[in-house]
């Protein structure tokens, strides 16, 4: 990664990078808000375990699922754990998702990122990520008899 792309110079300034490198479908400089040994948990318990993966993996999804879309950031909190490590959730909005063949029209979907970040030198670097989708009106996920995942409510 050649490019000098922006850097987080606080912990909350990781959810708005990684908005912005989303809204120029550019991987590497996502990945590039990211440790070499990070790990990552998407939305659906896909797990990487280093940049590398992180960068594919989005790659693929700007070409492929994300190609049109749309990420807001907005909220964001930070918890200091000591001077050098924070955690950082931020509440998220993502519409215009690419149709499959699944669903012809996907809706907006809302999300909780949590980013664990690290002080390197003078810029915070993320070293875990994991991402989880919000599901109005549902408190937990059952699997049915068919092993088919659905949200519910109690």
């Amino acid at each position: 990664m050649s490019i000098p792309y922006k850097v987080a110079k606080e912990p909350g300034e990781i959810p708005a990078l990684f908005v912005d490198a989303w809204m120029k479908k550019d991987a590497d400089y996502l990945a590039s808000l990211f440790s070499e040994n990070t790990e990552f948990v998407n939305v659906v318990g896909l797990w990487w375990h280093n940049r590398e993966d992180i960068r594919k993996a989005h790659a693929f999804g700007f070409e492929k699922i994300f190609s049109e879309s749309n990420l807001r950031l907005m909220e964001t909190s930070v918890k200091y754990l000591n001077k050098e490590v924070a955690v950082v959730h931020a509440r998220m909005r993502l519409k215009d998702q690419t149709p499959s063949m699944a669903d012809e029209t996907p809706s907006i979907r809302q999300n909780i990122f949590s980013f664990v970040v690290k002080k390197s030198e003078d810029k915070w670097i993320c070293e875990s990520a994991h991402n989880t989708d919000i599901i109005p009106g549902a408190d937990t996920n059952l699997v049915d008899e068919n092993g088919k995942l659905k949200s519910v409510k109690y």
